[in-house]
C-alpha cells in the first residue's frame, strides 16, 4: 500500500484528498503546515509526498529544500495556486516532480502520483556513489557539487539529475524525449522548456573549460563531451 504524506493548510481540500486517496487505497499521513510535514517525513519515510507551497511559517519551497538535503528520490508533487512560470521552474529547480495547480481534479491527481510512483528511476548502488572527472571540473552527484580547481558549486536537485544522466552516457546522444519522461515524467512542451532552462544553466556552469560541452544534437536529443 504506497504510503503517501500529505502536506497542506486548508483544512478542508486536505479532508477531499485524503478521503479520496484512502478509498483508492493509499496509506495517507497529514500535516497542516511545513514544520509538522518534516517531522513527519523524518518520522515515517513516506513513498510520495504531496504538498502545498504556500503555507504559513515553512513554505513548500523551504521543505523541499529541507527534505532534498535527506532523500533526493522520494517524488515530490507540489499543489499550487501559483501560476508564474519563474515559480513553477523554482519549484523543479529545487527537486519537486510535479506540479498540479488549483483547482483540481481528484482523478488528474491520483493519476499523476501513481505514475511518479511507477517512475522510480533510482540509480545502481555504483552510479549513487561515481564522481565523474568532466575536463577540469569533477561532478559528484551524491552531493550535487560541481568543483573546478578547488572551487565548489552548489547544483540544484534538477541540475545534478540532468548532470549525472549525461555523465552516464558521456559522448553519446541521449534522447531528449528519454530524458523528459525520466525526469519529469513527460515530455510535453512546458516541461521541454523547463528542461531547457537548466540545460542553459549548466553549460553556463561548465563554460571555463572549452573541452566540456553539452551539445544539441537538433531533433534527438544531448550530449556530453568531455
Amino acid at each position: 500500500m504506497p504510503r503517501v504524506l500529505l502536506i497542506e493548510d486548508e483544512e478542508m481540500l486536505a479532508r477531499i484528498v485524503m478521503d479520496s486517496l484512502e478509498m483508492r487505497g493509499f496509506s495517507m499521513s497529514y500535516a497542516p503546515d511545513g514544520e509538522t510535514g518534516w517531522t513527519l517525513f523524518r518520522e515515517q519515510a513516506p513513498d510520495i509526498i504531496v504538498m502545498d507551497v504556500m503555507m504559513p511559517g515553512m513554505d513548500g519551497f523551504s521543505l523541499t529544500r529541507k527534505i532534498r538535503e535527506a532523500d533526493k528520490d522520494v517524488p515530490i508533487l507540489f499543489l499550487t495556486a501559483r501560476s508564474r512560470t519563474a515559480d513553477v521552474i523554482q519549484g523543479f529547480e529545487l527537486g519537486g516532480n510535479d506540479y498540479l495547480r488549483k483547482p483540481f481534479s481528484m482523478d488528474e491527481l491520483i493519476v499523476r502520483i501513481r505514475e511518479l510512483l511507477k517512475r522510480a528511476p533510482r540509480p545502481a548502488p555504483a552510479a549513487e556513489n561515481a564522481v565523474y572527472q568532466l575536463g577540469r571540473y569533477r561532478f559528484d552527484p551524491v552531493r550535487q557539487r560541481l568543483s573546478l580547481d578547488g572551487e565548489e558549486c552548489k547544483l540544484s536537485h534538477r541540475e545534478s539529475e540532468i548532470l549525472r544522466m549525461l555523465c552516464e552516457q558521456r559522448n553519446e546522444v541521449v534522447e531528449r524525449s528519454h530524458m523528459l519522461k525520466s525526469l519529469w515524467g513527460d515530455d510535453s512542451f512546458f516541461n521541454a522548456r523547463s528542461m531547457d532552462v537548466f540545460i542553459t544553466k549548466l553549460r553556463r556552469y561548465l563554460k571555463e573549460d572549452a573541452a566540456v560541452q553539452i551539445v544539441n544534437v537538433r531533433g534527438v536529443g544531448y550530449k556530453l563531451i568531455s
